[in-house]
């Protein structure tokens, strides 16, 4: 029987396992989600929208892809199990219908200095086999390229046995790529000697000027008992042979006080307790230390290649793996495109491929060089994305959180073609996002509200995307919301001239940014935005005597303790209050003092370090995470205790210090500051280390509201705003414009763009395509000359 007459016999019946095409939520309560029960469709593009707080990634990440995460994790082996973290089930009755569960998520990349774009995707390694095959002259296998891999060379007897014979072989070697004196860092750090003594004083007069060491501690048993100098002499007195033991002896046993310890000259043990750690994470006056004791400079051996000369010199078409590397990903894609080798077909295809894809989601302004470190929240986002799309997988729930958030609307198109494509390859794609270009894709939307924080949590919509629109929801009512142009704009107080950038990729820029109006920098993702407003600008002389005050999202540098109250000053007032109304010290109300409970030391939960695997988190069994001692939790003010007050979210506690019993007029100030910034549904407590990019360039913003400066440089203050808060965010900067400060914004939110008084519009594309000034005008003019990219989507965007 032919084909064709085969089209109209009955299609089998429905085979039972293709009837699970739901993922079913039943009960959820994680967080603020008040008993939320959906039913999401397998195979679909969903999409959950509403306002900042409301609950979407306590649905998507707390709930379905914690869940997903757990099971998989239950899977191992109980000896596997026992060195990974115990994820708790999360709060819900039913999950049914899940697939594994895959998080494509904002957080920023590894600080591990050798991470390279290149190394956290497959195109470092697809490059080093390329050189090992094609480059001439040969130096040896893929590792000869690697600059993670040293050279090792040993000598010793290896007995063979062959039968009754035996071989000795006695020497091995590994060529690495690694540069020895960088150690595949790129730069060398320079120690200087002044930081670390004072050569007038002996070292019992206190000569050391480094934290911790201290004569009157272990380090000073050590210095006086080694008996390599003598602690009583000058520093500036000592031998050659003296200074050596002290600042470079290597690890010697000495006996002090009948004590066996370890004696090591102070540059290695400093460069193993402080030099080798992620800055960042070092107490503040440790990090003040090393970065006065340090400077960084380019290694001299590798020219911050990272590579050895070998690697270097060996190349394919008068390129080496250090130049490849080097060169903007679109331009490497073209050179690989270029190399016709038969012997290396397959490998050739799969590195265009993989070099495409850098470019078709938008990063080939990038290099593989790049430290991975350096890349924004939504750049290491769509590195991460990479990874996934040349995947073989299929059936699996892809999460994704804002994939769009510093692209220009440009590029919000491809993140939108790369989503379908996972989807088409049979996945599930969940997405939690603000943008209506990427809304207005989804097969099945979720809209979560009503408000934010206690006032969210429940289901307001669920549906198709034309339903979202016609629906009552606060996502609904905004969908069409179209910023008009402003009919009269601010006239320019003066200006800050700029001359001759030429930070990363600027061709000698020269414009005025004018002041005492809000300001706006677009442009393509990589066009060389930040590079002028946070690299240029805050260098120039005018803009020191004017108070430039920089917000951007990196991380709040804080501990795990900080929270919103202890970072923007809130908590003193409080505290005071609490005291005041109990006749106690203020000190009982602090987590950090007298008040905290013993078992976590004012915690809140208890820390396992699990050396390789991510650390876990379990809630102090004794305070129930209110991180406060009992004792504490008996006084009151207003009815409440300290726990419960920072358990409050901003609405509420305004409410709360602005009248009756607790008034408190210093506390209800900043609490007015964090509502007018749109975070009105923190809680106070909220450790600082769970907020998103946007939450912490919002509360910056709101501290630095109080501050004297005239020049605020923000970087994408709508990041993670619902369509309805960035109303509220124009609000406050024409607020703030109109009290006198002068607001610079790098922006792609076409609202944002709308409602500035001057736009200055770099391109014309990203990387060495960019650099340039292509417009400079009021709005207005932008969308009537539509002569770059921003200024066509602005005018498609205003109706224009």
């Amino acid at each position: 029987m032919s084909k064709a007459t085969r089209t109209d016999a009955q299609a089998p019946a429905a085979h039972a396992a293709d009837s699970h095409d739901l993922i079913r939520v039943h009960g959820a309560r994680e967080n603020n989600l008040k008993d939320v029960s959906i039913e999401i469709p397998k195979r679909r593009l969903t999409v959950f929208t509403g306002v900042s707080g409301s609950g979407k990634s306590s649905l998507v990440f707390d709930t379905i892809a914690a869940e997903s995460q757990r099971l998989i994790n239950e899977t191992y082996s109980a000896f596997v199990q026992g060195f990974m973290p115990t994820l708790a089930r999360p709060e819900v009755d039913v999950l049914d219908g899940l697939t594994t569960a895959i998080i494509v998520d904002q957080q920023r990349m590894g600080a591990d200095p050798r991470s390279t774009v290149g190394t956290a995707t497959d195109a470092n390694a697809m490059l080093r086999i390329l050189f090992s095959r094609l480059g001439k002259p040969h130096i040896g296998p893929p590792g000869a390229y690697a600059f993670n891999v040293p050279s090792v060379r040993a000598a010793g007897a290896i007995t063979v046995e062959r039968g009754d014979r035996k071989a000795v072989k006695a020497t091995y070697t590994r060529t690495g790529g690694m540069c020895p004196r960088c150690e595949g860092r790129g730069t060398v750090s320079d120690i200087d000697l002044t930081q670390l003594y004072d050569d007038s004083k002996s070292l019992n007069e206190g000569a050391l000027t480094i934290p911790g060491y201290s004569m009157d501690g272990w380090y000073g048993r050590i210095f006086k008992g080694c008996g390599f100098f003598d602690p009583d002499k000058p520093i500036r007195k000592y031998t050659k042979r003296e200074l050596h033991d002290l600042l470079h002896k290597e690890p010697t046993k000495i006996k002090v006080e009948g004590i066996n310890l370890t004696y090591e000259g102070l540059i290695p043990k400093i460069q193993k307790s402080m030099l080798s750690k992620d800055v960042d994470a070092l107490q503040p006056h440790v990090r003040a230390f090393v970065e006065r004791a340090t400077a960084f400079s380019v290694c001299p051996e590798c020219e911050g290649t990272r590579l050895t000369e070998g690697a270097r010199s060996s190349k394919i078409k008068e390129i080496s793996i250090a130049d490849a590397c080097a060169m903007q990903i679109s331009d490497l894609a073209e050179w690989v495109r270029d190399l016709d080798e038969p012997s290396v077909a397959p490998l050739l295809t799969a590195l265009r491929q993989s070099l495409d894809s850098f470019v078709e989601i938008g990063l080939g302004y990038l290099a593989l060089d790049r430290p991975s470190g350096t890349l924004s929240g939504g750049e290491a986002q769509r590195v991460k994305m990479i990874r996934h799309l040349g995947s073989s997988l299929t059936d699996v729930t892809y999460v994704f959180d804002e994939p769009t958030i510093g692209l220009h609307p440009h590029d919000v198109q491809r993140m939108n073609g790369l989503l379908l494509r996972l989807r088409d390859k049979g996945n599930t794609v969940l997405v939690v996002e603000h943008k209506p270009e990427t809304i207005a894709i989804a097969d099945h939307v979720v809209d979560l509200g009503p408000g934010a924080g206690t006032a969210g949590g429940t289901v307001c919509f669920e549906g198709t995307v034309e339903g979202l629109r016609a629906g009552g929801t606060v996502t609904g009512r905004h969908f069409g919301d179209r910023a008009a142009l402003k009919e009269t704009v601010r006239k320019a107080t003066g200006s800050l001239p700029i001359r001759g950038a030429t930070t990363h990729n600027l061709r000698g820029v020269d414009v005025d940014i004018p002041l005492g109006v809000l300001c706006v920098v677009t442009g393509v993702a990589g066009s060389g935005k930040s590079s002028l407003v946070h690299g240029s600008l805050p260098g120039q002389p005018e803009a020191a005597e004017m108070g430039v005050v920089s917000v951007d999202q990196g991380a709040i540098r804080g501990s795990r303790r900080s929270n919103p109250a202890t970072y923007t000053g809130l908590l003193d007032p409080i505290r005071k209050a609490f005291a005041k109304a109990n006749g106690v010290k203020p000190a009982l109300f602090s987590a950090n003092s007298e008040g905290a409970c013993p078992t976590c030391n004012g915690v809140g939960v208890v820390y396992t370090d699990l050396a390789m695997m991510a650390g876990v988190a379990a809630p102090c069994e004794e305070c129930e995470g209110k991180r406060y001692q009992a004792s504490v939790l008996e006084y009151h003010l207003g009815g409440r205790d300290i726990s419960e007050v920072l358990a409050m979210p901003v609405t509420e506690a305004e409410e709360f210090f602005g009248a009756g019993e607790a008034r408190t007029p210093a506390a209800h100030r900043i609490l007015g500051r964090l509502a007018d910034v749109g975070l009105g549904y923190l809680s106070l407590g909220q450790p600082l280390t769970t907020l998103s990019g946007g939450e912490r360039q919002r509360l910056k913003l709101a501290t630095h509201m109080a501050e004297k400066g005239g020049v605020y440089l923000l970087d994408e203050p709508t990041a993670g705003l619902h369509l309805a808060d960035v109303e509220q965010l124009l609000g406050l900067l024409d607020r703030l414009v109109d009290s006198g400060k002068s607001i610079i914004v790098v922006e792609h939110h076409q609202a944002v763009m709308a409602h500035a008084d001057w736009i200055i519009d770099l391109g014309p594309g990203a990387g060495h395509d960019g650099g340039r000034i292509v417009f400079e005008g009021t709005p207005a003019d932008l969308v009537a000359a539509r002569s770059t990219l921003t200024g066509e989507h602005l005018a498609a965007y205003v109706g224009a």
